[in-house]
């Protein structure tokens, strides 16, 4: 049968390729994803293990310009990591949003408790200049507001739970403690995620983004 990102027998069958292919390397407690032009964060992991995503069964190839394709084992910070060096976008995958989520599901079963997603986003808020950082601390999923998602489908309870709150999906003690060490300017607001691929024209960005402190994209995903 044909691989599919909802099938737990398949989630299985990809884990168990990358521990075959990487033994005991491949495991973490963080992992990291990088967007748009944040490769770089991958290239800071120490003692890395870099294994390209054709050679994981069920990971698409990534086209779009600054997303290598690797997933990337090591440490960070005395942490054990893993590292999305290049996502996968919905509108290059036909809106599939569970394929998307698929690598997530996939870092869960390698041992990952903790995300960090990263993104390079447009900002709304006047403030905001080119470069400025946000921490994310709640979302807009727009296609979700019509009933995209990657939970759509006949349910596998062996993936987790079927109704998932959403409630401070953003780890609040977790941005405080960033926050009190940052270095740099820093803002704090609400992430919106649209279709994609085409970017939102200026009615629609008037018309939705108006939190003080909102970003827009076209395509991030945190599942």
């Amino acid at each position: 049968m044909p691989f599919s990102p909802r099938s737990y027998d398949d989630l299985l069958m990809v884990v168990d390729s990358i521990r075959s292919q990487l033994g005991d390397k491949a495991s973490a407690e963080i992992g990291i994803i990088c967007g748009s032009g944040l490769g770089p964060i991958g290239d800071q992991v120490e003692d890395p293990v870099v294994l390209p995503y054709e050679k994981i069964p069920g990971f698409p190839s990534v086209k779009v310009v600054g997303h290598k394709g690797n997933l990337i084992f090591g440490k960070m910070g005395g942490k054990k990591v893993v590292c999305m060096q290049g996502r996968f976008h919905p509108y290059e995958h036909d809106m599939d949003l569970a394929l998307c989520a698929f690598p997530v599901r996939v870092m869960h079963q390698l041992g990952v408790k903790k995300m960090v997603v990263s993104n390079a986003a447009g900002g709304c808020n006047p403030k905001f200049k080119y470069g400025d950082l946000m921490l994310i601390k709640d979302h807009i999923f727009m296609p979700g507001l019509s009933g995209w998602s990657p939970l759509v489908g006949i349910n596998d309870p062996r993936f987790g739970a079927r109704f998932v709150s959403l409630h401070e999906a953003y780890d609040k003690s977790l941005r405080s403690e960033l926050s009190n060490k940052r270095r740099m300017r820093l803002f704090e607001g609400v992430y919106v995620m649209s279709g994609g691929p085409q970017y939102e024209s200026p009615a629609e960005v008037r018309q939705r983004f108006t939190q003080k402190n909102s970003m827009k994209d076209v395509s991030n995903f945190k599942h």
